[in-house]
């Protein structure tokens, strides 16, 4: 069997006990790591009785093109930027779709069904939610997708999953980031509702490309509602 992911893992929780009844699989952005987004973990400011494990794997270390082939963690290589496109990876993006759903099937196995799971991402990791869970052969419970962009929109078309037209998706990017355009967001959600997903929503934020308080709390809100 292919050695998973290496993670870091916070249960969430007031009863240590119990199994945790949902999961969030939560991906990294470009070049940084696991423990990016743990601080967000206690801003949440979760019910003590929300049983829900986080974890937050490692991207594999690879050469990355636009920085140099300078090797940083990145869940695929990024080979150039336009106004209107990204190129993009697609070995490395299935590849680390592969992984993540490897994940999924670890935390179905520990005993949370895969409609219990979430996948979230900031930038990479956002596209890495986007390619993984639009084409989940089972339903989750949502997506939480920040400061990122779909990956291969057209092969998306073909190969998502439209039993899950309903499945919650939270769409968040900041008015001035100058590393990923707002217009990709933009263009995502767009292609979201020409495709019939029902359940999305969509909030921008006066940051750049970051996370800021009030985008937490949006994202604490919508965590609540999708894990009753």
């Amino acid at each position: 069997m292919e050695k998973l992911l290496d993670c870091v893992e916070i249960e969430h929780g007031s009863d240590k006990t119990l199994a945790p009844t949902h999961s969030v699989i939560w991906m990294h952005g470009l070049g940084a790591d696991a423990n990016d987004f743990v601080p967000v973990i206690p801003e949440l400011h979760l019910p003590a009785n929300k049983r829900i494990r986080f974890v937050f794997p490692n991207a594999p270390v690879r050469p990355v093109t636009i920085n140099n082939q300078m090797p940083m963690r990145a869940w695929y290589d990024i080979i150039a930027l336009s106004n209107v496109s990204r190129d993009v990876d697609e070995s490395g993006l299935r590849t680390s779709q592969a992984a993540i759903e490897a994940l999924i099937k670890r935390e179905n196995e520990r005993g949370v069904p895969t409609e219990n799971i979430i996948l979230a991402g900031f930038s990479q990791g956002c596209a890495m939610a986007y390619q993984t869970g639009l084409r989940s052969p089972k339903k989750l419970a949502g997506l939480i997708c920040l400061s990122g962009y779909l990956p291969m929109a057209d092969k998306t078309a073909a190969e998502h999953n439209t039993a899950n037209l309903d499945m919650p998706i939270f769409i968040a990017h900041g008015t001035y980031d100058p590393v990923v355009d707002i217009r990709f967001a933009q263009q995502t959600r767009e292609w979201l509702l020409a495709n019939k997903y029902s359940q999305t929503e969509w909030r921008t934020y006066p940051m750049a490309h970051s996370v800021n308080l009030d985008e937490i709390k949006d994202i604490s809100a919508f965590l609540q509602k999708i894990t009753p």
